[in-house]
């Protein structure tokens, strides 16, 4: 805070469109990590915009306790139609880490009211983000969001990443596996369940790892009765170029936690998806309900413009976008390999990141490399807000040829000017 408070001069962001974001000095600028990875479809579509000016007009918001409506109801359809198989119960909520929070009340409730009470232990990885709530924060392997809040968390078993720390090591997958196998060997019968960003870690710093982990981890939990929860709050809605993470490795959780691009950036819209097995784990009296809500759960608002955003991923192809235009920020990154200062890059559908030498010991997560890369940004008209010393380009999945060939430049001669 006493930088930013000294530094007097904070972007006051008036207005956006596309890619690109206008101030209040009228400079522009190319998003470059789609507002926190949230304007999946760019700002202001106007697809969007018109649902939402629809939707207003006949309901604002009702409660969804004991009452329904038809915005709530047909997102979860037109969800389920396109999530992985077998996911065909959807609880809404209102951003990823309360959708994380859902996820694990309904794994140790679950267990806990269907005879296997012992099972209330979560696993979680290296280097994991799962959001800032008590339980989410838990999870986490980032140990600078946690280290304040220990007494508040509980206990989450943690395993090694299975992202490699070298791009040339092919074989991390595979110890990270053998870790995790020996961990549920003699631990199953106290887990709920394992908790994974699927293929790509991000706020670890875009850490990538082999689909192959990921079904094999699937076979592994189904085989031990341990559930499988993804976090595709920010893999999920085609950031890694299908669908889902999850697609990569052609695996379906038991729980699966969606926000950020669910909602196109418009409005706080968050949902967790269970199977029907888990759903038939609640059936019976009153005390077996699963006692979770929030006042905005399912707002007709939110649940409107989610639905239209899965619309406009149909009818614009916008997997197929991502699949064209990966290749440019796949170019991207290869011009700064081996560049001085430049550790590791590496691609990922419409993610691409480069690890920085470290200015300074601290490093990671708190590294000013980053930094320098995002001021270098700011000069030639991008926003690209780092990761520490990870400087990354995660841009709105729409975003047009020309502005990404824009943003691609700006962010090599960024990261060379910073290196």
């Amino acid at each position: 805070m006493e930088e930013y408070i000294a530094s007097g001069a904070p972007l006051v962001i008036e207005r956006a469109e596309g890619a690109r974001l206008h101030d209040a000095d009228g400079r522009v600028f190319l998003d470059g990590n789609a507002s926190w990875w949230v304007a999946a479809l760019g700002h202001r579509h106007p697809r969007l915009l018109r649902a939402l000016a629809r939707q207003a007009e006949t309901l604002g918001h009702t409660s969804l306790a004991g009452v329904t409506h038809a915005p709530a109801a047909l997102l979860a359809r037109d969800l389920c139609a396109v999530a992985p198989l077998g996911l065909t119960r959807v609880l809404f909520s209102d951003d990823g880490s309360t959708a994380v929070e859902a996820a694990l009340k309904i794994a140790v409730q679950f267990f806990g009211q269907n005879g296997r009470p012992e099972k209330r232990r979560f696993v979680a990885l290296d280097g994991a983000f799962h959001g800032d709530t008590a339980g989410a924060v838990s999870l986490g392997g980032v140990e600078v969001f946690r280290r304040h809040f220990g007494a508040l968390l509980f206990d989450v078993v943690r395993v090694a990443s299975p992202a490699p720390a070298d791009e040339e090591d092919g074989e991390a997958w595979r110890r990270a596996f053998a870790a995790v196998e020996e961990l549920l060997a003699t631990s199953a019968h106290e887990i709920a369940a394992v908790v994974v960003e699927p293929i790509v870690q991000g706020a670890a710093g875009m850490r990538a790892y082999a689909p192959r982990y990921l079904a094999a981890l699937r076979a592994l939990t189904a085989r031990l009765d341990v559930l499988l929860i993804a976090d595709e709050v920010f893999t999920g809605y085609g950031r890694t170029g299908p669908m889902w993470g999850c697609d990569h490795a052609d695996v379906a959780p038991d729980l699966l936690c969606t926000a950020k691009g669910f909602s196109g950036g418009l409005l706080p819209m968050a949902a967790t998806l269970a199977s029907e097995r888990l759903f038939d784990g609640f059936r019976g009296g009153r005390e077996r309900a699963l006692l979770h809500g929030h006042s905005f759960t399912g707002n007709p608002l939110g649940a409107a413009v989610a639905r239209e955003v899965l619309a406009i991923y149909r009818d614009e192809d916008v997997l197929g976008q991502v699949a064209r235009k990966a290749p440019r920020l796949a170019a991207t990154v290869a011009e700064l390999r081996g560049r001085p200062g430049v550790l590791r890059v590496r691609q990922i559908g419409m993610i691409a990141a480069v690890d920085l030498l470290p200015s300074s010991t601290r490093g990671g997560y708190l590294g000013e490399a980053g930094w320098r890369v995002y001021e270098q940004g700011l000069s030639r008209g991008a926003l690209l807000r780092p990761l520490g010393d990870t400087a990354y380009l995660t841009p709105p999945l729409t975003i047009s040829d020309g502005d990404l060939d824009q943003l691609c430049g700006i962010f090599v001669d960024s990261v060379r000017a910073a290196t």
